[in-house]
C-alpha cells in the first residue's frame, strides 16, 4: 500500500530521516517504536507531507506522491492524527468534524453514523467547544475527524499519551476495530509495548533517524526493547 525507498527528510538544512526504506501493507497495523527524539513523528510527517524537504521515493499504491501536497494526500486516502491531537479549541465538536468532511474526495456535509457508533460521546457534545473537552475526548474527536476523510491508511502519533486510564482502553479498542473490522491500515507510533504486541502484525524500531530493527511482531523480543527503548 505505502512504500518509502531511501527517504531522507529535512527540517531546514538538518537531516532528520536518513535512508529510510519501509513497506506498509494493505490492511496492516504497523507499530513504530523507539525512544523520544529518534524520528518517529518525523516519519509520519514525511508520509503526510509536512517536512521542509524530502528526497527518495514515496509511493502510495501505484502513485508517486513524493511531490503531492498534503491536502491531496488526504484526499487519496492518507489520514494523520498528530501528537497533541490538533483539534481547533474554539471550534465546536461539529465544526471540527466538518473539517474531516471537507478533506475527503467525495464531498458531503453528513457525518457518518459509524463515527457516533465508535464515539458515542461526540454525539452528546456536538455543540461543545473542542477546547472544553477532556484530553481523552479530544483524542476521540481527532481520530473521528481523521476517519471522516475516508482513509485507506491512518497515521496515529502516540494516541494514548496523556489520556486518563479510563479512556485509554476505549481508544485502543477503537484502533483494533478500525484495523480488524474496517480494514484500515494503521501506522501507530507507540511507547506502550504490550499494546503494540497485542495490536500489530509488524514493527519497526527507530534510532537516530534510521530504522534500527524491524520484523514480524513475534520477533519484538525483550532484548530489542531493552536495547532501543530503555532510557
Amino acid at each position: 500500500m505505502l512504500e518509502l525507498v531511501d527517504v531522507d527528510a529535512f527540517y531546514g538544512n538538518s537531516r532528520a530521516l536518513q535512508s529510510v526504506s519501509m513497506l506498509i501493507r494493505d490492511k496492516e497495523l504497523l507499530s513504530v517504536l523507539g525512544r523520544n527524539g529518534v524520528g518517529k513523528t518525523t516519519l509520519l510527517r514525511t508520509i503526510i507531507g509536512l517536512m521542509d524537504r524530502m528526497t527518495g521515493e514515496l509511493r502510495f499504491g501505484d502513485q508517486d506522491i513524493a511531490r503531492v501536497p498534503t491536502d491531496e494526500r488526504a484526499k487519496i486516502g492518507i489520514a494523520y492524527v498528530p501528537q497533541g491531537r490538533g483539534i481547533l479549541p474554539r471550534f465546536t465538536v461539529r465544526e471540527n468534524l466538518y473539517l474531516g468532511l471537507f478533506a475527503r474526495k467525495r464531498q458531503t456535509t453528513v457525518i457518518d453514523d459509524f463515527i457516533f457508533e465508535l464515539f458515542p460521546m461526540l454525539k452528546e457534545h456536538l455543540n461543545r467547544l473542542g477546547g472544553n473537552l477532556s484530553g481523552g475526548q479530544q483524542q476521540q474527536l481527532a481520530i473521528a475527524r481523521a476517519l471522516l476523510t475516508e482513509p485507506k491508511i491512518i497515521l496515529l502519533d502516540e494516541p494514548t499519551e496523556g489520556i486518563q486510564p479510563s479512556i485509554v482502553e476505549e481508544i485502543e479498542d477503537v484502533i483494533l476495530k478500525l484495523n480488524r473490522q474496517h480494514g484500515i491500515a494503521v501506522v501507530l507510533v507507540e511507547q506502550n509495548v504490550p499494546f503494540a504486541r497485542r495490536a500489530s502484525q509488524r514493527f519497526i524500531i527507530m534510532e537516530r533517524g534510521t530504522i534500527a530493527a524491524e520484523g514480524d511482531i513475534g520477533n519484538l523480543t525483550d532484548s530489542l526493547v531493552h536495547k532501543h527503548m530503555t532510557v
